[in-house]
């Protein structure tokens, strides 16, 4: 319930502070009194389009900011989500628009996007102006009507979820697609690279040992010639001992004289170990000279192979063998992924088809309580309507087959006649004035069934007048017995039936600024008042009469 509202600077208004009642809350005032202003003050804290036009004349910013009581579990969800803290089922909300333009949204003195104000808002305030009677061509508004009418919150809400999970399902199936065409349209190009390089039989560090051997096999005569040459010391000269004979004779015959000469043991010891470094040096040149290859085949097969691999470092943009492995790697899982998407793709299928089985019996389940609820809705419908004087009047409900959706696959259409022949479409056969009748039946409809937020009827009366007036206001009274509601009228007839009466009035002050603003008027004030609607500028005394019988309800 909107227990209170400040605006501040908001167009004509300065400064207002104004606290309502429950039940049903009347306001009225002469036409360019500023109704309008508050109603866009509302709809500004609703989440409505803000601009530097609508901040006073002189002011830096306006706000608007609005205190409810009670907020449900729905709103308290919502602000557990965004971390916004409770206030004992207490709701402030505000908005605050800049000379920029810009405007910012707080909810329990917390800043929050608009998106989360329109949300919390719309489950607060529930604004229908004059063109909101349009909705009734809407078949997403007709629809919606009848589930709130059957009670199928439930119903709808599984249908939602298994209809998001069927479209996550098939998008996510989608997608797999698309990869497996794109893979498999590559397979061929790609299971070919694989297969290049792996009948390459690729070996970290493969390149430098050829390339060494390159140059051995390239230079092998000379290498060869120059190894023979380094073994020659080495060989005995003629008939005479080699050089490791000599020197371990030389060894020996120092040994012999060493009891003599102490210096000759030690230098018998050097000459020993050098012998047995230069053995050494000879062992390995004469492995050296056994393993050097003149062999043009060789030599051949290695620049094959160092040609083979450059090129297919060159085609893969790689500088070593390290990295053509990688790529070769990467084809590999390229090749397997088309195996696993497929694999996915299966899974998929089969979660697709559990969850259009589960969408089929959800929609089959809420066209079932379609049906069912149809016949009784049109029922008290056609009643609500016979009462404010469509006396012959036929309302019916249409339910077809429509495209799959989070709601099902119905479309409803509202079927009318005025005039008790074959009903049509609400859009093709109702005057204005019917269509405020057929919208009102619906809100008071749906407050009987629904819990309902905060109602503001911005002259749902247009078009109608006398009795039918009358009527529309005790049923807007009604209302008002189970919820908030307020009516912008200018029927004396509806305005005769709150409890509560609040005057939007428009007045120059001293600096020539016109500025607007709201009192609540009780007693003969209102009297007044409701006489002023019944015969204009000049209040008659007639007037004044008739507007006593209007309220004593008489």
């Amino acid at each position: 319930m909107l227990r209170s509202l400040h605006i501040e600077h908001y167009i004509l208004i300065d400064a207002l502070d104004i606290t309502f009642p429950e039940g049903l809350v009347i306001i009225t005032g002469q036409t360019g009194a500023g109704k309008s202003i508050l109603l866009g003050a509302l709809s500004l804290l609703a989440g409505g389009r803000s601009d530097a036009s609508l901040i006073s004349e002189g002011a830096d910013s306006c706000v608007v900011e609005a205190l409810f009581d009670g907020s449900g579990e729905e709103i308290d969800a919502l602000l557990r989500e965004a971390d916004v803290e409770e206030d004992g089922g207490r709701l402030l909300i505000r908005r605050v628009v800049s000379r920029s333009g810009r405007s910012r949204s707080f909810v329990n003195d917390c800043p929050v996007p608009l998106s989360l104000l329109q949300e919390v808002a719309g489950r607060l305030v529930d604004i229908h102006s004059q063109h909101k009677s349009l909705l009734l061509t809407d078949p997403r508004f007709q629809l919606s009507v009848l589930d709130h009418f059957a009670g199928n919150s439930a119903l709808l809400g599984e249908c939602r979820t298994v209809w998001r999970a069927l479209q996550g399902c098939r998008t996510q199936l989608s997608r797999a697609r698309e990869e497996r065409d794109r893979l498999l349209a590559d397979r061929d190009y790609n299971e070919a690279q694989w297969r290049q390089l792996e009948e390459a039989a690729l070996v970290s560090g493969e390149i430098e040992a050829l390339e060494e051997e390159e140059r051995s096999l390239s230079n092998a005569g000379q290498i060869r010639e120059s190894l023979a040459r380094a073994l020659d010391p080495f060989a005995p000269a003629g008939d005479g001992p080699g050089l490791s004979a000599s020197l371990k004779d030389a060894a020996r015959q120092l040994e012999h004289i060493s009891r003599y000469l102490g210096a000759a043991s030690s230098l018998g010891e050097r000459l020993e170990s050098v012998r047995i470094e230069l053995d050494d040096i000879e062992g390995e040149l004469e492995d050296l000279f056994r393993r050097i290859d003149v062999s043009p085949a060789r030599l051949e097969q290695v620049a094959d192979r160092l040609s083979r691999l450059q090129t297919l470092l060159k085609k893969h943009n790689c500088r070593t063998i390290e990295e053509l492995i990688a790529v070769r790697e990467r084809y590999n899982e390229m090749l397997f992924d088309a195996t696993a998407v497929e694999d996915r793709i299966a899974r998929l299928e089969a979660e697709e088809q559990g969850c259009a089985a589960r969408y089929a019996s959800a929609r089959s389940a809420l066209r079932v309580a379609r049906l069912a609820a149809a016949p009784r809705f049109a029922e008290s419908i056609t009643g609500s309507l016979r009462y404010l004087e469509l006396d012959r009047a036929v309302f019916s409900v249409s339910l077809v087959a429509a495209p799959e959706g989070e709601t099902g696959a119905d479309r409803v259409a509202f079927l009318f006649s005025a005039t008790g022949g074959t009903p049509a479409e609400v859009s093709k056969c109702a005057s204005g004035g019917e269509l405020s009748r057929i919208m009102l039946c619906l809100k008071e409809m749906m407050a009987r069934y629904v819990g309902m937020p905060t109602q503001i009827f911005d002259e749902i009366d247009a078009g109608v007048s006398g009795s039918v007036a009358d009527k529309m206001g005790r049923l807007i009274c009604a209302m008002g017995r189970d919820m908030q509601v307020f009516s912008i009228t200018h029927l004396p007839q509806v305005a005769a039936k709150g409890e509560a009466h609040f005057v939007v009035s428009k007045q120059t002050g001293p600096d020539g600024r016109t500025r607007s603003g709201i009192h609540p008027v009780t007693g003969e004030e209102r009297t007044m008042e409701i006489a002023r609607l019944l015969s204009g500028e000049t209040i008659t005394p007639e007037a004044v009469q008739n507007a006593r019988v209007l309220l004593s309800g008489k």
